[in-house]
């Protein structure tokens, strides 16, 4: 076994683990991502939500980014995505086919990430001690949801989520932001920072309640919903977890 691989051993057991501590703790589900960069650990991750884990090894690395849609690509969004597809890239094998050259053309200053990540390559450090931005909670459900009062109550149920840990920590921030991933994969998300940090679950409903009305009645099934908190009072954060996403089982 070669050393890359052996830290992926190590890693494949250190994420089971913490998956089964936040089952055991919270009783949540959790995905995570293995990999030898952030990049890649990252799509992983999302690979086998809301309850799984998936390694990607450096032999599979590249190939298997050529196989995914550019949209599930982290940094790019909905927009990057619509012009890539207008360009004739829907997948990491079309992105993959296009010189650097073309993509500074039409991409600018992220021609170059486009160009690395496409290949399996982030040189990102990683650094598992830094301050906590945010804290959220988000959940895929099995069904397309199109009832208001369902929706609500999901995300009351995120919001919960969060609030548990924000409470936990004495971690409270003044922005609430909600997330919304519709049947047709477009991804939404509303925010709002206030004058003061949250520190109620009643404040924290009514936030979250309040930026999700602003996008209701739905015009489509929405298929995830989510809810974080972020501006943090200096101090009262801690740092991020390696692994993983809490979702509702």
């Amino acid at each position: 076994m070669t050393e890359d691989r052996r830290g992926l051993g190590t890693a494949w057991a250190t994420a089971k683990e913490i998956r089964a501590r936040i089952l055991a703790q919270t009783g949540l589900t959790a995905s995570a991502g293995v990999s030898y960069n952030k990049f890649l650990a990252k799509l992983a991750s999302d690979h086998r939500k809301p309850n799984g884990q998936f390694a990607v090894t450096p032999e599979m690395g590249a190939a298997w980014v050529e196989t995914l849609p550019v949209s599930r690509f982290h940094g790019v969004g909905p927009v990057t995505a619509a012009k890539m597809q207008r360009l004739g890239i829907e997948t990491g094998a079309d992105l993959r086919a296009k010189s650097l050259d073309f993509l500074q053309r039409h991409f600018g200053s992220s021609a170059e990430w486009y160009h690395q990540i496409v290949r399996g390559v982030d040189e990102r450090p990683v650094n598992p001690n830094r301050e906590r931005k945010s804290s959220g909670s988000e959940t895929t459900f099995s069904r397309d949801l199109t009832e208001d009062a369902e929706i609500e109550a999901a995300v009351l149920g995120q919001a919960d989520d969060v609030w548990e840990w924000c409470e936990r920590t004495q971690g409270f921030g003044r922005t609430a932001t909600v997330k919304i991933k519709y049947a047709d994969f477009q991804i939404i998300t509303r925010s709002r920072s206030h004058t003061a940090p949250i520190t109620s679950r009643e404040q924290l409903h009514a936030a979250s309640i309040a930026l999700l009305r602003s996008v209701l009645p739905t015009p489509k099934g929405i298929r995830l919903v989510g809810v974080t908190v972020s501006n943090f009072e200096r101090g009262l954060a801690e740092p991020l977890p390696l692994f993983g996403h809490a979702d509702a089982p």
